[in-house]
């Protein structure tokens, strides 16, 4: 079977193995807290970086599926253990299609670039895919939840924006880094040992 988009929804045994390994990976991030990695004054994620592996190693389809049970994963902690704002993350649109979009774009990136150079690609892929969580979850956050999220948080609209802008910058470049060193070094060991 082909890696890119399919009219079927048959995956193989490799995929399925893939997408379940790559999501429990996830899932033990979010649950363990080891996803959330300090760096002073921030703490970054590496939660998506699970799907941007799966889209790259095995193409968009099985990204989108492991981003899919991220953002499911999302919904579920939200409801389990909320915080002021885990209103927002009930809603699909800001939890789950940001993470199934993270699959597709961090596949068709690499695809393209890779073209020039292979590391690149991973690289970039990873960056794109980095960024698509970062703007689609606070994009989704700011679009719809702005007056809500500002309220749940005692602060003003001016506040809420200035403050969702900053955690997109201050949390986005350290995530982009830490997804693009993790990312390449993965699928290029994956890679070496496929080739054996």
């Amino acid at each position: 079977m082909e890696r890119g988009l399919k009219s079927t929804a048959k995956f193989s045994t490799r995929q399925l193995a893939v997408i379940g390994m790559l999501s429990s990976i996830s899932i033990i991030l979010g649950l363990t807290g080891l996803g959330f990695i300090p760096i002073p004054p921030v703490k970054a994620t590496i939660m998506h970086v699970p799907v941007i592996i799966g889209a790259i190693l095995e193409g968009p389809v099985v990204g989108a599926m492991v981003g899919l049970i991220f953002g499911i994963f999302s919904i579920v902690q939200s409801i389990t253990a909320p915080t002021p704002v885990s209103f927002a993350f009930m809603n699909p649109l800001v939890s789950v299609l940001p993470r199934v979009l993270i699959g597709l774009t961090s596949y068709y990136v690499y695809k393209v670039v890779k073209l020039k150079s292979k590391s690149l690609g991973i690289a970039f892929g990873a960056a794109v895919g980095t960024l698509t969580n970062t703007i689609g979850v606070l994009g989704m956050l700011y679009l719809i939840y702005l007056g809500p999220y500002a309220k749940a948080l005692n602060l003003s609209l001016s506040a809420a924006k200035k403050g969702i802008i900053a955690v997109a910058v201050t949390n986005g470049i350290p995530e982009i880094i830490l997804s693009m060193i993790i990312v390449v070094s993965v699928v290029t060991a994956v890679n070496k040992i496929k080739h054996r």
